[in-house]
């Protein structure tokens, strides 16, 4: 059988326009903004009111390993299977970022017979939202330095400036740059930086939203820096929030897509779970939970990370409460946390495998346990895979009151997800005890212990002076009601990566905390992880290209 790739794949099947794709959700023609044939933006105001919520879950996964987990490619086949099974189904997806397209992750649009079309234009600018994104936030970087050069009525200190500008590219050469040269007509020198767009606090308060009204309220809280008397100023006070909501009043709709099995698909927003809160907009999500009975969602990288901001920031704010959590993981990728190269995973190895099940095992324990949510363990099944392996998987896992379903979703789309589907369904009807990890009132070092200790299973946090100093500052400024917003590694629960598996007796260092306002958490960063991303050696950017068609091709 010869072999097709993604993108391939995605450009030899049959799309349908995406009027009948909204038909299948009762959206009315006039709530429906088209791009093109096969996208179209949803204008939620003309939506009828919702009679009833549909249920969500939740696909998140073990700790990301070289060898691939498939948590998009799960998200898409899930919502396909639970379709052929008769349920009236909508998934909502981040969109994805040019920085990982054309870096080492490739594109984000599922893969296989399990993904999101059309797949080059979800991958490639989509409809322009992540652009708009780009300007609001540079459109307040460059009001905060006119408005210093214009004589700074706000007294702002320019070596306390804690706005960055953004770019929607992995570029390693902007993370600190000097800025303003050239003499006084070219503005005011000083140090600044470019953050990858998807890290922009604009992406996260987009995302966080309820409406366009709380958008704006929100860019007017953002702290842009302080005053030489070390008093915050915000956007508001720049009189910039209003312009940046125009720049934002398209992008805050929900894009409508389709899988390659025409089941519905909202695609919006994309913050990276490593460093921002790495879900889907929180209008998406609700908007889907109003037109479907089920809703497979999201959220980026390992259950630390993506799954725990998910249930304690966007839940906490949205007032969401999940279903059904599905844990993706791989036997190739459980044998790399048990300390085997990526080029030795084919064969058969139990004692491996053993070694690096614990990882899966904890991020069980944390969903379960912690945050009192059903959960089943979705395996991305590969021809390398033996029953040995496998069983040992579903025995270790039903010690914990875990179902193992087998996903081929990969190879044969929806049909290879019916099990999982039945048993998400399933879980959709008991009921859970969601809590979170951490109540509001706790303060935020607490908070930050909480998580290290409860979901990293660290044995304790240790704070930079710089860290707790502004720890003190913040709380005393009232945000210390927040929640937190861990910036963190994503290859390991500790602030090490090298740390594999499920490590044990080791300590979280917080250098610095910072508040995003207007997104409405505090952000703590740890280890030596960057809002910049850079390119790999051989970025994936030298494989992509377009013919005199038009065809794009190399995208993975």
């Amino acid at each position: 059988m010869s072999y097709k790739s993604d993108i391939e794949i995605a450009q030899s099947a049959e799309i349908r326009p995406i009027g009948e794709i909204a038909q299948k959700l009762d959206i009315p023609q006039d709530a429906l903004e088209l791009y093109g044939s096969y996208k179209a933006k949803i204008n939620v105001h003309k939506l009828p009111a919702a009679e009833k919520q549909g249920k969500v879950i939740l696909v998140t996964a073990i700790t990301p390993t070289p060898a691939g987990e498939g948590k998009t490619t799960t998200v898409v086949g899930l919502g396909d299977a639970l379709s052929r099974i008769g349920k009236k189904t909508i998934i909502a997806l981040r969109e994805p970022s040019l920085g990982p397209v054309f870096g080492v992750k490739g594109g984000a649009a599922g893969g296989g017979y399990a993904q999101v079309v059309p797949m080059e234009d979800i991958n490639l600018h989509f409809t322009g939202d992540f652009h708009a994104i780009g300007a609001a936030n540079n459109l307040l970087a460059a009001m905060i330095d006119n408005h210093i050069y214009q004589g700074n009525e706000l007294n702002i200190d320019p070596c306390r400036i804690t706005w960055r500008r953004a770019v929607d590219m992995n570029d390693r050469q902007l993370r600190n740059i000097t800025d303003g040269l050239g003499g006084r007509t070219n503005g005011v020198p000083r140090e600044d930086g470019f953050d990858i767009t998807v890290a922009s606090e604009i992406m996260a308060v987009l995302c966080l939203a309820s409406d366009i009204t709380d958008l704006k309220e929100r860019l007017s809280r953002i702290i842009i820096g302080y005053t030489r008397a070390g008093q915050p100023v915000t956007a508001g006070q720049l009189k910039a929030h209003g312009a940046m909501a125009a720049l934002l009043k398209d992008a805050i709709k929900p894009n409508l897509v389709q899988t390659l099995e025409h089941t519905p698909a909202f695609i919006h927003g994309g913050p990276f779970a490593n460093i921002a809160h790495g879900c889907n907009s929180v209008i998406a999500t609700r908007t889907a939970m109003g037109l479907a009975d089920y809703v497979v969602t999201e959220a980026g990288f390992g259950a630390d990370l993506g799954a725990e901001k998910f249930l304690d920031i966007k839940c906490r704010m949205a007032g969401i409460q999940p279903s059904a959590v599905v844990i993706v993981a791989t036997v190739k990728a459980l044998k790399m946390h048990g300390g085997v190269p990526k080029t030795e995973l084919s064969g058969e190895n139990l004692e491996a495998l053993e070694k690096g099940l614990p990882n899966l095992l904890r991020h069980i324990e944390n969903i379960t346990q912690v945050f009192g949510l059903p959960a089943v363990v979705a395996i991305n099944r590969f021809p390398t895979d033996t029953e040995a392996e496998l069983a040992l998987i579903e025995e270790k896992c039903r010690a914990l009151g875990v179902h193992v379903a087998l996903s081929e979703v990969w190879g044969k789309g929806g049909a290879g997800g019916v099990e999982l589907a039945q048993e998400v369904v399933r879980l959709c009807e008991q009921e859970n005890n969601f809590t979170f990890a951490y109540p509001s009132e706790m303060g935020l070092k607490d908070k930050i212990r909480a998580i290290v200790q409860k979901i990293y299973r660290g044995d304790d946090v240790e704070f930079s002076t710089a860290a707790s100093r502004e720890i003190k500052r913040l709380e005393e400024m009232g945000f210390g009601s927040m929640p937190v917003c861990m910036a963190k590694t994503q290859y390991s629960f500790s602030d090490n990566q090298k740390l594999l598996g499920a490590p044990e007796g080791f300590k979280i260092t917080v250098r610095s905390v910072k508040v995003s306002a207007g997104a409405g958490f505090v952000v703590a960063l740890t280890g030596d992880i960057m809002t910049m991303p850079g390119l790999p050696k051989v970025p994936a950017a030298e494989m992509i290209d377009v013919d005199a068609q038009g065809n794009i091709t190399g995208i993975f």
